[in-house]
């Protein structure tokens, strides 16, 4: 569904990324770990179309995609739910779920049954604004918007962080519902190790801004990965 060969990044003189060979199948959940400052999020930056890549090439669905800015990637089937989670704090819960209808033709304008059915407290909270919500429940939010938008590939930076650990579990449940109907590449960058092990299928290590280790989890050691990735 997605796939990336020879990604490069750089922030004004300073490369940060170094030619990332990525590659994310529908019904999977491919993580992407690594400590801070190693480049994950910038990697995410350059997919949704936030940060210009230097160079290389991103593939969606089989289509070569040029520099395109955010709006044109939504449109090809790329979401995001970024890290803070950028919610509208003035507009409405359903407001802001009404956002994602900008990449959706004119029929699609509704919100599924299955946004409340996976976060009820949105259709409880539908008139009170995001501002008003707390963390947990502006990731719902955040994560829901995302799912309107009828994506081929979701990219997940940082769902848990900041979450107390019941939401963190909801959270969990919602995307594996989404791999199990196998129409949907999620990239999950995450720092909690257990979530993202547990979630996982294909798995990424990101070491100074290229890629240290990748494959299917099943390959790794779970105490091996995870001296990998800790500080």
């Amino acid at each position: 569904m997605l796939q990336t060969k020879g990604l490069t990044l750089h922030y004004g003189g300073s490369q940060i990324l170094y030619g990332i060979d990525f590659v994310a199948k529908p019904g999977e959940v491919t993580c992407i770990l690594g400590t801070n400052g190693v480049g994950k999020t910038s990697f995410l930056k350059a997919l949704a179309g936030t940060h210009l890549r230097s160079g290389g090439s991103v593939e969606l669905a089989g289509e070569s995609l040029g520099r395109l800015p955010p709006q044109a990637m939504a449109h090809r089937g790329l979401s995001v739910v970024p890290q803070g989670r950028m919610i509208f704090p003035l507009l409405t819960v359903r407001e802001n779920l009404e956002t994602a209808f900008a990449v959706l033709p004119k029929a699609d304008h509704k919100i599924a049954p299955e946004i409340y059915d996976l976060f009820p407290v949105l259709k409880d909270m539908t008139g009170r604004r995001g501002g008003d919500l707390s963390g947990g429940q502006q990731q719902q939010l955040a994560i829901a918007r995302a799912m309107l938008m009828r994506p081929k590939v979701l990219l997940l930076d940082e769902p848990t962080e900041g979450i107390q650990p019941n939401i963190i579990q909801q959270i969990g449940r919602v995307i594996e519902y989404l791999k199990s109907k196998g129409d949907m590449a999620i990239v999950l960058v995450e720092q909690y190790f257990e979530f993202a092990y547990g979630l996982a299928d294909q798995i990424y290590v990101f070491r100074r801004g290229m890629v240290a280790l990748s494959g299917p989890k099943r390959d790794f050691e779970r105490e091996v990965l995870r001296s990998e990735v800790s500080v």
